[in-house]
């Protein structure tokens, strides 16, 4: 009985770091989750400003995500990649266990580019402000690659 706990132990604490792995750049979906569950019509109503949608569009998307936050990746995804939000949502479904980064390489967000890297650093819900786990403009990692400022 005692290889068969330290092998469940193991294979418990396996899987948690791996799936910690992959979630890892997009952390910030989780917070954003919980900053919309605290205020669910002020979270509705940033995602309407935000993708210029209407209550219907906010309905069908929400209601088709396991979380808020991911309903602002279907809908920022649908927008980077020009897709219909009905043909984001259906790849979430098929393929959300693959992780967001597959699901946009899924939809011709490459990997490396500025628009993935866009969406590892975070959402624009709340512009940097009150916590939202966005970034300001011009904040990240490395130097500018840039034109000289005058």
């Amino acid at each position: 009985m005692k290889p068969f706990k330290v092998l469940f132990v193991f294979l418990m604490m396996l899987l948690s770091f791996s799936s910690v792995a992959v979630a890892g750049d997009f952390d910030w979906i989780k917070d954003l989750s919980i900053q919309a569950q605290a205020d669910p019509s002020g979270f509705r109503a940033r995602l309407g400003a935000r993708f210029k949608i209407g209550d219907a569009e906010i309905n069908t998307v929400l209601s088709n995500v396991e979380f808020p936050g991911d309903a602002y990746m279907v809908l920022r995804l649908g927008e980077m990649s020009r897709q219909p939000t009905d043909y984001v949502i259906k790849q979430y479904r098929s393929g959300k266990a693959k992780g967001w980064g597959a699901l946009a390489k899924s939809l011709g967000i490459k990997p490396g580019s500025d628009e993935f890297h866009a969406l590892k650093n975070g959402h624009d819900l709340y512009n940097g402000k009150d916590g939202g786990g966005g970034k300001e403009k011009g904040e990240g990692k490395g130097k500018s690659k840039g034109k000289k400022q005058k």
